[in-house]
């Protein structure tokens, strides 16, 4: 399996994004060709460049005739906080349109880049730049990433500004910029061909960043929307790492986060961000190779949440346990323990994955009688599984096969099936279920 790993102990932006696909290989004239098609005046100008040393490629757009700036170079030119900021790294700016009035969203211009050719601006919504992406000749994969990103972008700023996402609005300069950000990452990361795409946890720096609306936390609110549910860190660089584009592509595209994964490196490439970090390279780095895991077997991280349990009436714990099911867990068990007074008692379990964590712990915290739960990530390995069925005597029994290497290495009948055959026939459930297998093995 082709593996792609984003590395982002410098954050990460849309424009990072895109000079490391093209560093590792993405073809230029497909982005240039990408951006042509969304007919928004803009173009790319990529170069090669250093980063702490490093050799990378810096990805820059240019929107009618003027690319971005430092924020310190604008500020000593103007001596104000810029009414069209872009993130640190990439283009990043919204306006949320609310009763009539139009209010410039704070983190959008908490950045350090700004393009300042217009002091006038046109907002773009979701609709309008939906309807761009739809009309530009891009792949029809590339055209669903891209408006998936774009409306995940949008959701957190709703959220943040508590509006409705159709009441989004970008800037003019930095819709162009975003479109082209965007695109160029969906129809980059769908010529990469990899199968999947797996993120570190994202350093996403720290201090504050000056606003047109104050002085904000970094990361700023949108960032942190669009990061729940995702492993996240401060190394204590006390800048804006990780911008709201660059969180919106990862939130889309990446399926696994955690440590450098088990693969047979290919690539690594590297893009470059604009600004210079004091302590390291300014770059995000992309490692796309093969897998080395087994054939048949996905690595994956999940959260284990725990709590410990020794007043609590034990009618209650299977309750808890079905409520947990019901919120989807991936598992739920409880282990016997001996706690504090001789007093016997229970740690409850539960196995989910990441984004349903605070879920979990909100049923456990109104559902039981403790004070407080452990949450840790894990990762594990998950064999391939389907389902087949097998027609019995008395009636349809589906079957759970787990395969390795492309040989089945463990089946087993349906427990549920079993049992309501067993209850409606009047048959002993180890009867059922021996017939199960017997006649999966007879089928093959």
């Amino acid at each position: 399996m082709r593996i792609a790993y984003l590395d982002c102990f410098s954050g990460i932006s849309g424009d990072m994004f895109m000079g490391a696909l093209l560093d590792a290989g993405v073809s230029q004239k497909l982005l240039e060709d990408a951006v042509a098609a969304l007919n928004v005046g803009a173009r790319l100008e990529i170069s090669k460049i250093k980063k702490g040393g490093l050799a990378a490629t810096k990805a820059d757009v240019w929107v009618a005739g003027e690319k971005d700036q430092p924020l310190e170079q604008y500020w000593a030119e103007h001596g104000q906080v810029p009414g069209h900021a872009r993130g640190h790294h990439g283009h990043d700016h919204v306006r949320s349109r609310d009763h009539d009035h139009e209010h410039d969203i704070a983190e959008q211009e908490c950045s350090h880049h700004v393009s300042h050719h217009h002091e006038h601006v046109h907002g773009r919504g979701l609709k309008e730049i939906r309807q761009i992406i739809s009309s530009a000749t891009i792949s029809a994969a590339a055209k669903k990433t891209a408006v998936a990103i774009f409306e995940n972008l949008g959701a957190a700023e709703a959220k943040v500004h508590n509006t409705a996402i159709e009441s989004i609005h970008f800037h003019e300069v930095g819709a162009v910029d975003a479109m082209v950000d965007i695109v160029c990452a969906a129809v980059g990361s769908e010529a990469l061909g990899v199968d999947e795409w797996v993120c570190s946890p994202l350093n996403v720096g720290g201090g504050t960043v000056k606003c047109a609306h104050g002085i904000l936390p970094v990361p700023p609110p949108a960032v942190v929307e669009l990061l729940k549910g995702i492993p996240t860190y401060s190394s204590g660089i006390q800048k804006e790492l990780v911008t709201p584009t660059g969180a919106a592509i990862v939130k889309t595209l990446a399926v696994q986060f955690g440590s450098f994964p088990a693969m047979r490196v290919n690539t690594s490439a590297y893009g470059a961000g604009s600004r210079d970090l004091p302590s390291q390279p300014n770059v995000l780095r992309l490692v796309v190779g093969e897998s080395s895991a087994s054939a048949g077997v996905t690595p994956e991280i999940i959260s284990v949440i725990e709590a410990n349990l020794d007043d609590l009436n034990p009618q209650v714990f299977g309750y808890v346990m079905d409520r947990l099911f019901a919120a989807d867990a991936l598992d739920v068990f409880g282990t016997p323990v001996q706690m504090k007074k001789g007093r016997p008692g229970m740690v409850l379990t539960v196995l989910a994955r990441p984004e349903q964590a605070p879920e979990m712990s909100k049923i456990i915290f109104s559902e039981t009688t403790t004070l407080g739960v452990r949450m840790r990530d894990e990762r594990r390995q998950v064999l391939q599984r389907r389902s087949t069925a097998v027609q019995t005597q008395w009636g349809e029994v589906r079957m759970k096969i787990a395969n390795l290497n492309g040989s089945v290495t463990n089946y087993a009948p349906e427990y549920e099936d079993c049992r309501r055959i067993a209850e409606e026939k009047g048959v002993p459930l180890k009867s059922v279920m021996q017939e199960a297998i017997r006649l999966y093995l007879q089928n093959g």
